[in-house]
């Protein structure tokens, strides 16, 4: 029982009978299988979800993470192992980022583990000068850098990859170190700083990549880099073109010269930069939807001969849906974007701390029902 949730109700959540197939997930992205469901697939999963399901469904004991102490972390890993696995997922999704420093302002919030929430300050960065861009402490990576992901790498079950990323992309650092409203100035003002600070963050994320390519049960590459809103980009198309993008090809071009996929996860209206995402950057598949910009199943008739769609509940239907009504949306963008190919099952966006936790069982429980 999860708080007070009975897991009878979720029959087809495999938990111990999990048959993971990372080979199966990363065949399916690239059109050369199309299996009888489509894989799940999901880009974060809040503590405050999993928190419940790891004690109350797999009867296993919660650690909380110290950095400081190997064995509790090691614990914690192995929770997060489990979780992914016994969802009935084929890989884990992990990220870390380099620790910049970034202003960020924190807020009241019952839902999450923590009280609080934390945002990115929008109105003042940390850069706004070229005296700031001289005295930014950029941080250094380090062997120690990469050890969760190493432990990750190590202990995953037969059959399960690894999915990782730096933790952001180079346009929400950028826009994080500016802050959103300095860098729409400095666009027009400073270019040149701009470029700078593009620079140093696009080489220092490239040589991070370049750690993470050597693991040998990674199976894709999976970055997070929310570039737009609902109506558009969130800086003018030209100029994703010329300070991120560019980043985004190399760190693709990077993928591939490993035989990895380049999967990527950006919120928000991108149709002016999606021919050069696909085209130009090389992207292998898209996440995140929202329908009310436009639903997974028109993105795929749009797209999806030349590249995947991963996900597409979208996170209002999750948010505020009964769980009927979850399991009826599953059914039906399943019936719709499975039978093209090239497609995997998951939430538009994340599960969030907000989600109701029944709600993202009866999504996992619902995939997971034969064709």
């Amino acid at each position: 029982m999860v708080n007070g949730l009975h897991a009878g109700l979720y029959p087809h959540i495999p938990l111990a009978k999990a048959r993971p197939d990372a080979g199966r997930f990363v065949e399916t992205i690239l059109g050369a299988a199309h299996p009888d469901r489509p894989p799940m697939v999901e880009y974060l999963v809040d503590e405050a979800l999993r928190r419940p399901i790891v004690t109350g469904l797999m009867g296993r004991a919660w650690v909380d993470m110290d950095p400081q102490n190997a064995a509790t972390e090691a614990a914690y890993l192995d929770n997060f192992i489990a979780f992914w696995q016994q969802m009935g997922y084929d890989f884990v999704r992990y990220e870390e980022s380099l620790p910049f420093v970034e202003r960020e302002v924190v807020g009241n919030d019952a839902t999450q583990v923590s009280g609080q929430r934390h945002w990115r300050d929008l109105h003042q960065g940390v850069i706004r000068s070229w005296d700031d861009l001289e005295r930014y402490p950029w941080p250094e990576i380090q062997p120690s850098t990469f050890r969760r992901y190493a432990y990750l790498n190590d202990h995953l079950p037969e059959g399960m990859g690894l999915l990782v990323c730096h933790g952001g992309g180079i346009y929400e650092h950028l826009a994080a170190l500016f802050s959103y409203e300095g860098l729409c100035y400095a666009l027009y003002d400073q270019p040149d700083l701009v470029r700078a600070v593009a620079e140093r963050l696009g080489e220092l994320m490239l040589r991070f990549y370049e750690h993470l390519v050597e693991l040998d049960r990674v199976v894709a590459i999976f970055p997070g880099d929310d570039m737009g809103f609902r109506t558009a980009t969130l800086i003018p198309p030209a100029a994703l073109r010329a300070y991120t993008l560019p980043w985004h090809r190399r760190y693709a071009a990077l993928a591939h010269a490993h035989d990895l996929p380049y999967l990527l996860h950006s919120c928000g209206n991108l149709t002016e930069i999606m021919d050069v995402l696909i085209d130009d950057v090389g992207i292998d598949a898209k996440h995140s939807f929202e329908d009310a910009i436009v639903p997974v199943w028109e993105m795929q008739a749009r797209y999806g001969d030349r590249i995947a769609m991963l996900g597409g509940l979208d996170v209002d239907i999750l948010a505020r849906q009964s769980p009927e009504g979850v399991r009826q949306r599953v059914r039906d963008i399943i019936a719709r974007c499975h039978p093209r190919g090239r497609f995997c099952i998951g939430s538009g966006n994340s599960i969030p701390s907000y989600v109701p936790l029944e709600n993202y069982l009866a999504m996992i429980d619902e995939a997971q029902r034969p064709i």
